[in-house]
């Protein structure tokens, strides 16, 4: 009986020993599986997702919050503007009009698939990308009694104002021939360079006629339509023509 004890107290302490060199083994892989480092090309590229949102344009403050005003002053004072449009957002930025609040970047991916383009998110751009390629962007907020005509035509007066230009309120009117002035050309190109977004429906609105007070805006992509108004030397204005498509200016 002594003996029979003695091999069960053996196997006993070998079975005790084997697992714990099996537990020692399982920790030592999964310490080795957690530092591990697992070559990045093998492994899904983390995805950076550029913040939206994080400034907030309050169409409802500018005249209250001061550090807002100067802000919108120094944009407008930026492209030699200040009363043809409210504010200026960045691509990267939000407005807030009443109770709403929209992002640039919504409004500018529903007008890349209004016009047909597919939207790519870049997603491997982080915050310091997206800041440097931000586009400005003008912001009308469509108040009672704006048509469209209009609004284009006060941009148009607060830009030439600041070269020294004074248009005339008849500017627009087509020439005794019927012909349309260089400003009526203008404002024409200019309804196929806006956008109107409807910030309750949150939609582009393709209806250029029908705006309702403060739930619309007009949008303006202040690079490009500053990079063509530059190009124009208010002298040769009327001889500007425009074929419904295309503007542009014959030489002399």
């Amino acid at each position: 009986m002594p003996k029979k004890s003695s091999k069960i107290s053996s196997k006993s302490i070998g079975i005790l020993a084997s697992c714990i060199i099996l537990v020692a083994v399982a920790g030592l892989c999964l310490w080795l599986m957690k530092n591990a480092k697992v070559p990045s090309q093998n492994m899904p590229e983390k995805v950076h997702t550029p913040a939206t949102g994080e400034t907030v344009i309050d169409y409802n403050n500018i005249e209250k919050d001061k550090a807002l005003m100067a802000l919108m002053q120094k944009r407008k004072a930026e492209y030699g503007i200040e009363k043809g449009i409210d504010m200026i957002t960045k691509s990267d930025e939000s407005f807030k009009i009443g109770d709403s609040t929209v992002s640039m970047q919504e409004i500018l991916d529903k007008i890349r698939i209004n016009r047909g383009d597919i939207v790519e998110k870049d997603l491997k751009s982080n915050k310091m990308d997206s800041m440097k390629n931000s586009e400005s962007f003008g912001i009308h907020v469509v108040q009672p009694g704006d048509n469209i005509w209009n609004i284009h035509f006060n941009f148009l007066k607060d830009y030439f104002a600041h070269k020294g230009i004074s248009l005339s309120p008849l500017a627009d009117e087509p020439a005794r021939e019927g012909q349309s002035s260089g400003i009526g050309k203008l404002l024409k190109f200019s309804e196929s360079t806006v956008n109107i977004y409807n910030i309750k429906e949150r939609e582009i609105d393709v209806e250029l006629n029908l705006i309702y007070p403060l739930s619309k805006v007009v949008i303006y992509n202040m690079d490009q339509i500053f990079a063509l108004l530059d190009l124009i030397d208010y002298e040769h204005v009327n001889r500007i023509q425009f074929d419904g498509d295309t503007l542009w200016i014959p030489p002399n």
